[in-house]
């Protein structure tokens, strides 16, 4: 995997950079849906490539090591082929999964044990085949196994936690270059920087995965419960660390309003469930604000879904139609919000990108910040 850094914010540490892998080319700053289950919820894979344009997604190593399991994914040669995506996956290591299994599971220095919440079968995550386990999916990113600590956790904890995190860090490291791809492609691996909200363990955390000299780096362990200033701190703790010639991937985030916030401070790549989440209950974002599509004033409202958006549903649908299909509960309904979303999500860092290049990014964020919140 190659980066290229394109061009700076003269105002802001935003960047605009080409990443570029086996798969294709990914322009930054990214927004890469979630596929946990090899499958975008509700989306096929033509509509993601052709009308949501986007550029790599997400598969998660937890789910799809339990289902359908690593037997059948190398049957099918890897889920590029399985699912019939043939651009950039990267997995996250599961950690993220298994932590929040708090009564089923148990960490120690060999790795987490856990329970599956299929059918209560009994697992272990090492550092070591979980870099097995994203080979064998095939992704073309793989994620270091971490502790995702919550965000209220308490500093002796959080001190412990990053130690093993960055013991498991090594293991992982240790093995990944030990090992080869098996599908005939390159892959890459990420370190993940830990630490809470404590400034010294995030500075810690940032030098040590710095010095690993990998292709890329994540941030791991932010939106997990913490208020999102607190959050916004740490990126710019971090950023400050993280080697600039090599792409920033903050894991889990977040709101439109946090991808600017992050993309202002430095980070290329993002990831969250929330476009296709929320649009399964009626939110869909919008350049104007958030629309709740149950609400009443949309019943005999026959203009486009979003005038503005960049989607065929925007406008071959309306928003009367739209409304009718969430009170009647049809699943189409949950499709269109979806599809809307992430093609929301995917123009919104678009256009970061061309603010970035174009010298005036800093006044462009700050007034989609003014209206983005705002409820129509």
């Amino acid at each position: 995997m190659k980066f290229e850094l394109q061009y700076t914010d003269a105002k802001s540490n935003a960047r605009a950079g080409k990443i570029t892998t086996d798969h294709g080319e990914i322009l930054t700053p990214i927004f890469m849906p979630v596929g946990t289950l090899g499958s975008v919820k509700g989306v096929h894979i033509h509509e993601l490539d052709d009308d949501i344009k986007a550029q790599i997604i997400l598969g998660n190593t937890y789910h799809l090591y339990l289902r359908p399991g690593l037997d059948i994914l190398e049957k099918a040669g890897g889920l590029h082929k399985f699912n019939g995506w043939n651009k950039p996956i990267l997995t996250d290591s599961g950690g993220f999964q298994v932590f929040s299994l708090s009564d089923n599971r148990k960490l120690t220095e060999e790795g987490a044990i856990f329970r599956s919440h299929i059918d209560g079968s009994k697992h272990i995550f090492t550092p070591e085949n979980v870099v097995d386990t994203q080979r064998i999916i095939g992704a073309d990113i793989i994620m270091a196994l971490d502790e995702c600590t919550p965000g209220t956790a308490e500093y002796q904890y959080a001190k412990k936690s990053l130690a093993l995190t960055h013991r498991w860090l090594d293991r992982g490291l240790k093995h990944f270059d030990e090992t080869e791809p098996k599908y005939g492609y390159s892959q890459t691996f990420f370190p993940i920087v830990q630490g809470c909200t404590f400034k010294d363990l995030r500075q810690q955390s940032a030098e040590f995965v710095a010095s690993k000299g990998r292709d890329g780096n994540a941030i791991g362990g932010l939106a997990v419960g913490e208020p999102a200033e607190v959050m916004y701190e740490m990126i710019e703790v971090v950023n400050e660390i993280l080697p600039k010639d090599k792409p920033r991937y903050l894991m889990g985030v977040g709101t439109p309003i946090n991808l600017l916030e992050g993309i202002e401070r430095g980070v290329d790549m993002f990831d969250c469930v929330m476009p296709t989440r929320n649009g399964r209950n009626g939110m869909l974002f919008t350049r104007n604000g958030i629309m709740n599509m149950r609400n009443k004033k949309w019943a005999d409202d026959f203009s486009p879904i979003d005038p503005d958006g960049t989607s065929y549903v925007d406008h071959f649908y309306s928003r009367a139609y739209l409304r009718h299909l969430f009170i009647s509960q049809e699943l189409l309904a949950l499709q269109i919000a979806s599809i809307h979303n992430l093609a929301f999500y995917l123009w919104l860092v678009g256009e970061a990108r061309n603010h970035i290049i174009a010298g005036d990014f800093a006044s462009w964020k700050l007034s989609m910040v003014k209206v983005l919140g705002n409820r129509l």
